[in-house]
């Protein structure tokens, strides 16, 4: 297939335009994120409201003595999130004040480097204003697009995630049939890629074949960290998803399913055992897990439990992936800038290897072009802290 992809994709060279660079600019950095919306890169951007601000460049330091992976094995998925479009708490709010859109230029960045999956979050309040089943708003679908395009354009995989925590509009969704729409009408807007044309027979064919390779790579995230809520109301809502994406004909692409308590890898068994009945006609279906190390798994503090927390907490995910033959992917996990934390992290990614027959993935959380340079989890290029720490850490894993 790689060498198929390869053949493919030089041939489009002669007619395939590159997709348009998004701004550094919007809010970002996390719920209700108050902080200076200013762009980390050193890349130029530019809005028609602001100028760009260029950072002073940090050389990128591993502290720590941790090794490259002990399993000579990959995961099919290694990558990062690029969180941004859903952040702000002004509903739907201004792009540019707001809320921003993916930089395509950092995303490149990272795909030179070997990452090939990128989870993109956003809200459901701008995609669908006024209610849950509403028509996809235009101006936010497409200027959400562009990352998705230039991701899958590129060979790797976007995961398209709806960033709600099983909410909208603050409420607990409990309308299963209008989720079940939301859906159907998303699943429509990614299923094809529209934008792949040409007038040259010959191109075309081979348009058309690099189209369905793009199309499959657009992966659908049923909805962020469901919590506090009924685990039956977390199954029908995920199942809701899953119906309305194959129904609308969406049938070759990956579904992530996720779980109730902020779909925690280390509480996966006793929370989520019930989601192993989920069906998805395509055979398609990965369950999305996240976790991190601090005391409370929240990741909110930059310390870890200790060296081997990694593992530790994931363990038990793994034991029920093999249980009921199903497959996993860590969408969510980081680490603070200190050798417990790169220990740990070494250990848990180590662990996943070693058990990629049950495990596809991780994606680091998190890159985003507005948050700080001094947050402990920015996995932004060039200057994030999580970056300059644990770059060279994850490219050994790609």
């Amino acid at each position: 297939m790689r060498s198929t992809s390869t053949f493919v994709a030089s041939a489009i060279l002669a007619v395939a335009s590159v997709q348009a660079q998004q701004t550094g600019y919007g809010q970002c950095g996390g719920e209700n994120w108050t902080g200076a919306t200013t762009s980390s890169s050193t890349l130029t951007t530019t809005t028609s409201s602001k100028t760009s601000t260029t950072a002073t460049t940090t050389s990128k330091t591993t502290t720590s003595s941790t090794s490259s992976p002990t399993s000579t094995g990959k995961l099919k998925w290694f990558g990062v999130d690029e969180s941004c479009a859903e952040f702000g708490t002004a509903m739907p709010g201004t792009w540019g004040v707001d809320f921003t859109f993916a930089n395509t230029a950092t995303i490149g960045e990272f795909i030179s480097q070997g990452f090939n999956i990128f989870r993109i979050p956003f809200a459901m309040e701008r995609m669908v204003q006024g209610s849950i089943d509403a028509a996809l708003n235009t101006a936010y679908l497409t200027n959400y697009s562009v990352a998705v395009n230039y991701i899958t354009s590129n060979g790797a995989y976007a995961v398209i995630d709806p960033h709600n925590y099983g909410r909208y509009n603050g409420s607990i969704i409990t309308d299963t049939t209008a989720f079940q729409t939301f859906w159907s009408n998303l699943a429509t807007a990614f299923k094809s890629n529209s934008k792949v044309v040409s007038a040259s027979p010959l191109a075309s064919f081979f348009l058309q074949i690099l189209s369905v390779e793009i199309d499959n790579r657009k992966i659908f995230d049923t909805n962020n960290e469901y919590h506090d809520m009924d685990e039956t109301l977390v199954f029908n809502l995920n199942q809701a998803a899953i119906d309305g994406i194959r129904g609308a004909g969406a049938t070759t692409q990956y579904i992530f399913a996720e779980g109730n308590s902020w779909t925690g890898a280390w509480t996966w068994n006793t929370t989520n055992d019930s989601l192993k009945d989920l069906s998805d006609p395509e055979n398609l279906l990965v369950y999305e897990m996240h976790q991190y190390l601090d005391s409370d798994g929240s990741g909110t503090n930059s310390a870890c439990v200790s060296s081997t927390i990694g593992v530790e907490r994931v363990e038990g995910a793994t034991a029920w992936l093999q249980a009921n033959k199903k497959l996993g992917v860590l969408g969510e996990y980081a680490g603070g800038p200190n050798s417990v934390c790169q220990a740990a992290v070494t250990g848990m990614l180590d662990h996943l290897v070693a058990n990629n027959d049950v495990w596809l993935g991780a994606i680091f959380w998190s890159a985003g072009p507005w948050w700080p340079q001094s947050t402990w989890s920015n996995m932004e290029p060039p200057n994030g802290q999580a970056y300059v720490y644990y770059d060279d850490i994850l490219r050994a894993y790609t």
